[in-house]
């Protein structure tokens, strides 16, 4: 039942709600909400009241007050108040719960209380629960087949660049070593790596958890057109997995402002750039499950591997909260990076990059260990994706009749990290030719290219 005030008559009486639990006789087995009070935030139980509130009394209240404290330290282990209370002449007894510090047990379960119900904790939600109450997160683990000498030098550099640029590090706190660096982001401990310091700055991070990378798809229905898995550090991922989406995945409508030419996406960036990250943050990789993002033509799905602090809703993360990361090591590095803020406020910043691009605002789906983030796409800015009828070849294998630059564009938008070898073979054209119209491409401002040519890829600019 959910707590409201009845009138009956002259009494007044309070219906169960989240702290309140009301039983007619006494049985052991309501040590098992004793059990879940003390695991969530207290509570109070009645013995001699009916579901309504209505006190029926007990006729052995002498020997309950004996018996039922005796019970909860012998099988819980914790101490509760138990009282004799009196109404219209009748006996009742009132077990007042605090909540503990420490994680309690009936016969080795663990029982929680969430809402009005009483919940036994099994699997992931266990493991979360047993985290929150002992303090122990999953990345502050300490690692010893990984050495700070193994680490990326790209990572650091993506770190130190970003770090500077947001300010929220000095050149001074970062002209220092590597050790020195992660030692400032208290990423070593006892001489150790911990597990976040080598999933942000480790490029084999899937050599410390096989699912660490994120996945990307393109769907229509159910049908999955291509994809794509961003993998690396933490810190390579974050650095470029926004602008593969935006590249690959996104067209953008085109208008004039003016003689200004103006570029609107159907999803907000900030918004999807604010989710990738807190999903990178918050994602439970124990699971070893990457991160997936699930692109439609009117939504887009974010969802990592998750459980949400206890007593929260999805209700909770769509209201102002405070900020209670999943994986706070790597949390810090992130806020070091600039990539989030620290109060909490992501879900806030992701409203407001959906308002002022005029989309609907996201919703937040919680399942049992995952937790998923979707946005609707702002309709006025799709632009539809050209339909190839069955049997036809794809547009791109036919014999070229546009001018090669045009369709050159075309294949680095649906593949940025293409090579000239590649690009030759797909187009049917010669690998200078490819290089020729790239250069004149480049020199028109038509493309660009961002990083190195290993880990590098083609920007778009028109």
């Amino acid at each position: 039942m959910t707590g409201h005030i009845n009138q009956k008559g002259s009494q007044v009486y309070i219906s169960e709600r989240q702290t309140i639990e009301w039983k007619e006789p006494w049985h052991d087995e309501f040590l098992k909400w004793i059990c879940g009070f003390a695991n969530a935030q207290g509570g109070k139980i009645y013995i001699g009241k009916r579901d309504d509130g209505t006190v029926i009394g007990v006729s052995n209240s002498k020997r309950l007050l004996e018996d039922i404290p005796n019970k909860i330290q012998n099988k819980l282990g914790i101490v509760a108040d138990v009282n004799l209370l009196t109404e219209n002449g009748l006996e009742y007894i009132e077990i007042t719960v605090n909540p503990w510090a420490f994680p309690v047990n009936y016969d080795g379960e663990y029982h929680y209380r969430s809402g009005s119900t009483k919940q036994q904790l099994r699997g992931n939600a266990l493991t979360n629960f047993l985290i929150s109450k002992t303090g122990l997160k999953w990345d502050a683990a300490t690692i010893t087949d990984i050495s700070v000498e193994d680490l990326d030098k790209e990572s650091f550099d993506i770190f130190r660049r970003e770090a500077f640029r947001s300010g929220r590090m000095t050149k001074e706190d970062l002209d220092i070593s590597n050790t020195e660096l992660l030692e400032k982001l208290d990423l070593i401990e006892d001489g150790k790596l911990k597990r976040a310091g080598a999933l942000c700055f480790y490029r084999k991070a899937e050599k410390v958890i096989s699912g660490c990378y994120v996945k990307i798809g393109k769907f229509e229905g159910s049908d999955l057109l291509y994809q794509d898995e961003v993998r690396g550090s933490l810190l390579i991922i974050a650095d470029r997995v926004i602008d593969l989406i935006y590249l690959k995945y996104f067209k953008a409508a085109i208008s004039y402002h003016k003689e200004t030419r103006v570029e609107t996406y159907p999803f907000a960036r900030d918004a999807v750039r604010e989710a990738v990250f807190n999903a990178l943050i918050h994602c439970n990789w124990a699971d070893n499950i990457p991160i997936q993002i699930r692109i439609e033509e009117d939504v887009m799905y974010i969802s990592n591997s998750s459980m949400l602090p206890f007593g929260w809703t999805a209700e909770t993360l769509m209201h102002s909260h405070s900020s209670k990361p999943f994986n706070p090591d790597i949390a810090r590095v992130f806020y070091r990076a600039g990539y989030i803020e620290s109060w909490g406020r992501g879900i806030q910043k992701i409203c407001d990059a959906c308002k002022k691009l005029g989309a609907d605002e996201p919703e937040y789906i919680v399942h049992g260990g995952d937790i998923m983030l979707k946005f609707h796409a702002l309709q006025s800015a799709r632009v539809p994706e050209i339909k190839i009828t069955k049997g036809q070849k794809e547009l791109l294998d036919e014999p070229i009749k546009e001018p090669i630059e045009t369709v050159l564009i075309a294949i680095l938008r649906k593949n940025p990290k293409g090579t000239y070898d590649n690009l030759a073979k797909q187009m049917d054209i010669s690998r200078s030719t490819v290089k020729r119209t790239i250069k004149k491409l480049v020199e028109n401002g038509q493309i660009e290219r961002i990083g190195g040519r290993r880990y590098g890829y083609w920007k778009i600019n028109v």
